[in-house]
């Protein structure tokens, strides 16, 4: 059965942020374990001694596809990858305002789902007690069924409705750190054909983590919204398996975690190796054998030689 549901929601204008960005448009993309070593040369454009260490190996360690004949070297080469991503292009993208949507409440009478006096209720009552989403009002005050909720998400979001069945909890775990799975409400559903991660969202999508999520994994993302109780019971399946192993560090400043990217590509020795920003997070996933990836683009096969670390800039509040 199809990750997607049979109904497919109406057609609205989609926000221009969702519209998918192929992975291999930006530096660092494709499998590039699979480049041969020996025709390698520095990245560094500054460098100058590269012809003179011909005893050098050019095997590893490997940062998005670049190698670095020197110490220095390689350190150049992710000073550039991170100020891409801290100040640049890519990584300004990640923090672009929030585009407002028509309010659930709207999206729910246009379709006939409810009437005015519904709407009204569900808002005083909100308004009253201060707290919860409108669609638990609806739920409890109205007697909507809830999957009409999951329904109107679909509509205010321009997204399909996915379903959990199927899901592969232990595949999906090796997709993406457990921090942000915790974190930012997203959910790994299933991987179809080696190309397209399904990735649902109990109610609000989020464009920024899918987009770094396929340039970490060279992978189409999908993203649609789960009826609330399947995603809960998904959610608790997938965090019960077994992730790729990570560290956390907080560093001062880019300068600071540039150099600590260098010593960790020195000291694990990489065949590959990719930071993408997340939000907040700068998330450095490292392959350390050429065995490391499954037949889904850059996503581990197993736990075994992967390694992500996740650095944050400055101390949290």
């Amino acid at each position: 059965m199809s990750i997607l549901s049979k109904e497919r929601s109406p057609q609205i204008t989609p926000w221009s942020e969702d519209t998918f960005i192929p992975s291999t448009s930006f530096p660092g993309s494709g499998r590039t374990i699979a480049a041969d070593p020996h025709k390698r040369t520095c990245a560094n454009p500054d460098c100058s001694s590269a012809w003179a260490k011909p005893w050098k190996s050019r095997r590893r360690p490997i940062f998005e596809g670049q190698w670095g004949c020197s110490a220095k070297c390689l350190e150049a080469i992710i000073r550039t990858s991170v100020k891409r991503e801290v100040n640049d292009g890519i990584g300004a993208g990640f923090e672009a305002p929030h585009r407002h949507r028509i309010p659930l409440g709207l999206v729910m009478l246009a379709q006939g789902w409810i009437t005015h006096p519904q709407l009204r209720r569900a808002l005083e009552e909100q308004k009253a007690h201060g707290s919860g989403r409108i669609g638990d009002w609806l739920v409890g005050e109205c007697g909507l069924p809830p999957e009409k909720i999951t329904q109107g998400l679909s509509v205010q979001w321009n997204c399909p409705v996915m379903t959990t069945e199927g899901i592969t909890p232990k595949a999906v775990a090796l997709t993406v750190p457990r921090l942000f799975i915790e974190q930012f409400g997203l959910l790994p559903l299933r991987i179809a054909g080696s190309r397209i991660l399904y990735l649902g969202f109990k109610e609000n999508l989020d464009p920024s983590a899918a987009f770094a999520l396929e340039r970490m994994s060279d992978l189409k993302v999908e993203s649609g919204v789960v009826d609330e109780q399947s995603y809960d019971t998904a959610r608790k399946r997938v965090l019960a398996s077994e992730f790729v192993p990570s560290a956390q560090e907080t560093v001062r400043d880019s300068e600071e975690m540039t150099l600590h990217i260098r010593e960790l590509l020195e000291e694990r020795q990489p065949v590959a190796a990719r930071m993408v920003r997340m939000h907040q997070h700068y998330w450095l996933r490292m392959w350390l054998e050429t065995g490391a990836m499954s037949a889904a683009g850059t996503v581990p096969g197993t736990t075994e030689d992967v390694f992500d670390t996740i650095f944050q800039i400055g101390l949290q509040a």
